[in-house]
């Protein structure tokens, strides 16, 4: 390992006795590499795994190192008892029990198993209780294990509420599973070579150097939210993969429904009995949530959705007796209608509430930055991750905020996107948002996750909670659509005369994030657009169908997004397998501000 690779691991490698032993690939059949002060169970963190490697794990571990962001707290690389080409590594954010919680987890009844894995299972202690598991540790994740050893891995995962992406292996049964959320909130890709050799990582940046026997450069995929993967471990080391299957569709009731804290709901779709159904089930997915050792804030735009996380999430931490206030988190330029909009819902709730200004040329001048971490080059997905990345560096380093919540999956969920409006038939709705709900991973979660992540903060979004999502889509299709030329009406109306927030607020117009940070006379994504002509010339664009085969750019800005990407992930383009862009209607570019339907608020 070169010097500047050793100072790349930003952990002391003075405190890791066995710093020696890795640097010379002498690894023992039963070696720990442990690097980190603060000992507690990580929650948001970066997981990574290989079985059946042809290098030495030690040369291999140098890429486990590129996601050490999504863990600052801690990390650890330990190989597999009897497969000395096996490894997990794990960077940590330390967010729930005090004491356990180092990862990959082992537990003395099960020593077979060993359990890496990145998430928040929020009925892990109902899930205890009902099934009379004895746990050895305090840490949510236990759970799985136990689960496995019952019941086995298609209704382990069925019964996990919450987000995750794990990496379970079974040494006694020599079986490696790997599995993800039903929205794929928590991040995780693979590389598979044809002759067995797996490598699991929370971001694609960690695979990308990884060495292998192909002569050919090898797919790195993001692995498909909903669903679990089984291989079966060769004694070599390698795996063959036996069964691919989801275990979750967003339209099913969970698996897990039947233990869940919110009882059997009243039937019916009367208005009033729909309305009372969808707050209780939203204020149940804010509460869970509330499972954190660390300060609780939240992202707060001024829209509805974020606004109706940040009251709930206000009240319910009153209600809990929170020993700290909530703080809430806006970003903005002064005079744009989301620092406005924020400043007003903040007030009316009682949030300790921060603002984050911003400058269009400080939003240029993270770009690059943003583009490395999202691992994408769609163009709306980077427009809004600027300004979210940016409040998130803030939170980061300004406040004690750890555990972040979002209102991310609402717009997709309840018809939010202005675009609704042309919707054809409430059928055609439905399948959007069920489209849209699908592809979430690759762009709205993906930007949430990849920003806060980037600055070590931990997401969590309850518009996503499995019960919420399945009930509101289990509603009749025209019941859902625009109503009297408003989007959301449903979920606005739900709330309507509940005083959560001010009624301005909650039928305010639809705005999207990377458009609300800027004023309506110059939006964000015009400064980038201006400083980009002088970036990419004519002729560029002119060759971006020869230079760019796939997804060829159309518009200098996707050109500069693409060279840019290409750049840091060359030949990777299928990790966006399409631009995000509107439906039924003429739209040559994702902003809202671009179609012809969209009239902002009077006031704004």
């Amino acid at each position: 390992m070169r010097m500047a690779e050793k100072r790349n691991i930003h952990a002391s490698f003075s405190q890791c006795e066995l710093y020696e032993t890795v640097l010379n690939c002498n690894f023992s059949p039963v070696l720990s590499f442990v690097c980190g002060i603060h000992f507690k169970v990580c929650k948001m963190c970066g997981i990574w795994a290989l079985f059946g490697s042809d290098e030495c794990l030690s040369v291999q571990c140098t890429s486990a190192m590129k996601i050490a962001h999504r863990g600052p707290d801690a990390f650890r690389f330990e190989n597999v008892n009897g497969y000395t080409n096996c490894c997990f590594g794990f960077h940590r954010l330390a967010i729930v029990d005090q004491l356990y919680g180092m990862q990959p987890l082992r537990i003395k009844k099960f020593p077979y198993l060993w359990l890496c894995y990145n998430g928040e299972i929020y009925n892990y202690l109902r899930l205890k209780k009902v099934f009379e598991f004895e746990h050895q540790t305090k840490v949510d994740g236990e759970i799985l294990l136990h689960l496995y050893d019952r019941f086995g891995i298609e209704k382990m995962a069925s019964l996990l509420d919450g987000v995750f992406a794990f990496v379970l292996l079974d040494t006694a049964d020599r079986k490696v599973f790997i599995g993800r959320d039903t929205y794929g909130v928590r991040p995780m890709f693979k590389l598979l070579t044809d002759d067995g050799f797996l490598a699991v990582c929370s971001e694609a940046k960690g695979l990308t150097q990884i060495s292998h026997s192909m002569e050919s450069q090898v797919s790195v995929v993001a692995f498909p939210p909903g669903h679990f993967e089984a291989f079966n471990l060769k004694p070599s080391g390698k795996v063959e993969s036996i069964q691919m299957d989801r275990f979750h569709s967003c339209l099913d009731e969970p698996a897990h429904a039947a233990y869940d804290s919110v009882e059997k709901l009243p039937s019916g779709f009367q208005m009033d009995v729909v309305k009372r159904n969808i707050r209780t089930l939203f204020e149940s997915a804010v509460k869970k949530r509330l499972m954190a050792h660390r300060r609780i804030g939240c992202l707060l735009s001024g829209g509805l959705d974020s606004s109706l996380v940040a009251a709930t999430l206000v009240k319910l931490a009153k209600q809990e007796e929170l020993k700290y206030p909530i703080q809430t988190f806006a970003i903005g330029a002064e005079d744009s209608p989301d620092i406005q909009a924020a400043r007003k819902v903040a007030a009316y709730i009682g949030s300790e509430h921060h603002e984050v200004s911003f400058t269009p040329e400080e939003g240029i001048k993270a770009v690059e930055e943003v583009i490395i971490h999202l691992e994408c080059y769609d163009i709306t997905t980077i427009r809004a991750s600027v300004g979210m990345y940016l409040v998130s560096k803030f939170i980061r380093e300004k406040t004690d905020s750890v555990v972040i919540f979002s209102g991310e999956g609402s717009d997709e969920l309840t018809q939010g996107y202005i675009y609704f409006h042309k919707a054809p038939t409430p059928k055609a709705a439905h399948e959007e948002c069920v489209r849209l709900l699908k592809e979430l991973y690759l762009f709205d979660v993906l930007r949430a996750d990849r920003t806060t992540a980037a600055h070590g903060l931990e997401l969590r979004v309850p518009f996503l909670d499995h019960r919420f999502t399945a009930y509101y889509l289990s509603l009749p299709e025209e019941m859902r659509v625009p109503k009297d030329g408003v989007e959301k009406f449903l979920l606005r109306d739900a709330f309507a005369g509940e005083d959560l927030i001010p009624d301005e607020v909650l039928w305010r117009r639809k705005e999207a994030f990377s458009d609300g940070i800027m004023s309506v006379k110059k939006s964000w994504y015009t400064s980038l657009q201006e400083h980009i002509e002088s970036e990419v010339n004519d002729s560029d664009l002119e060759r971006a169908a020869h230079t760019f085969p796939f997804n060829p750019p159309k518009t200098k800005e996707a050109f500069y997004f693409r060279r840019v990407f290409e750049k840091h992930y060359p030949g990777r383009c299928e990790w966006t397998p399409h631009y995000w862009m509107p439906r039924w209607i003429n739209a040559s570019d994702p902003s809202a501000r671009t179609l012809s339907i969209y009239k902002p608020d009077k006031d704004e």
